[in-house]
């Protein structure tokens, strides 16, 4: 397994995140428990979950990797652990205060609620699932400043955030003296590149480590979208009908390499200088050791420009892309 530090920090983290949003409503808890080994095994040592994460039960995901910490061995030493806030857990002791958004209040409740489901008494990396517009920076360098300081936090990071929010989320943790983000995790995959007009200039000059969430697009680059064995759902199918001149072209350039489509589609997200780690995830063992080999496929330029003319991007960051 390769590592690379996480943004402008001295983190060491795995070329891969194992994410975690299946445990428990997809994969059941004794083959989470073995996938998190295998992982852990293979070097993966970058695990990211959400407090929300459980679908109808939340906090059930964070709930799981708990148990798998208490089973001893080291795990958690091992482990950088990430998770996110902002989403409504729908606790109703919230009162008024439930609901989506970062105040204070809620960081410091769902921190501590997060950190009891996961059975620890820190977080390597608590990042922000979504901006809320509401609240100050100010605010949330003011609280987040407090959880470092406590030890219960160790770097803070963003999720879904426009270029601007991380500038301005930058200058002010500058002004304060206080380190900022240290990474964004973001929607990018080779069907959806938007990020590259403004968050991967942002991240890479700021210094921020990319987590693009999504890498397969849903399920739609990876190896059974054109057989229709993965997803069946009616929207997935029809993802595939609106791609599917892209997805052929692409499973043939695949066949061309030897290696199948979400092999190449995960190597192509982490060909980007900007990224530090997609996010994986496994529903299965199987799934997991396919993607193990991900960080030893290096892609040619030929290869590169060949899937830049399948799934052509926006061609250049902004403004380059649209203007003069």
């Amino acid at each position: 397994m390769e590592y690379s530090y996480l943004g402008k920090s001295g983190l060491k983290v795995s070329r891969l995140c194992l994410g975690t949003m299946n445990f428990g409503p997809e994969t059941e808890e004794k083959d989470a428990f073995k996938i998190m080994d295998a992982a852990l095994d293979a070097g993966i040592n970058f695990f990211d979950t959400a407090n929300v994460y459980g679908h109808d039960r939340k906090g059930w995901t964070e709930e799981i990797i708990g148990r798998w910490f208490q089973q001893g061995g080291g795990r958690r030493e091992k482990v950088v652990l990430a998770t996110k806030v902002y989403g409504d857990m729908k606790n109703e002791n919230d009162g008024p205060n439930a609901g989506s958004g970062l105040s204070a209040y809620k960081i410091r409740r769902h921190l501590d609620a997060s950190l009891k489901r996961l059975q620890t008494d820190h977080i390597e990396l608590y990042q922000m699932h979504h901006i809320d517009r509401n609240v100050s920076w100010d605010e949330l360098w003011g609280v987040f400043e407090s959880v470092v300081d406590r030890g219960q936090v160790g770097y803070i990071g963003s999720s879904n955030f426009a270029g601007w929010h991380i500038a301005v989320a930058q200058a002010e943790a500058k002004a304060r003296r206080f380190l900022g983000l240290v990474s964004e995790q973001h929607l990018y995959n080779l069907n959806e590149r938007s990020a590259e007009l403004e968050v991967l200039p942002a991240a890479q000059e700021l210094g921020l480590g990319v987590i693009p969430w999504s890498p397969l697009a849903g399920g739609l680059l990876g190896r059974n979208a054109l057989a229709g064995t993965g997803s069946r759902s009616a929207r997935a199918k029809e993802k595939v009908e609106q791609n599917r001149a892209k997805l052929e072209q692409f499973a043939a350039l695949s066949r061309e390499l030897g290696e199948k489509e979400d092999v190449i589609a995960l190597a192509w997200v982490l060909s980007h200088p900007a990224v530090t780690a997609p996010i994986i995830g496994p529903r299965t063992l199987e799934q997991l050791e396919d993607a193990l080999r991900v960080p030893e496929v290096k892609l040619s330029k030929d290869v590169l420009a060949k899937l830049d003319e399948i799934f052509p991007g926006p061609g250049k960051p902004a403004p380059e892309a649209y203007a003069w």
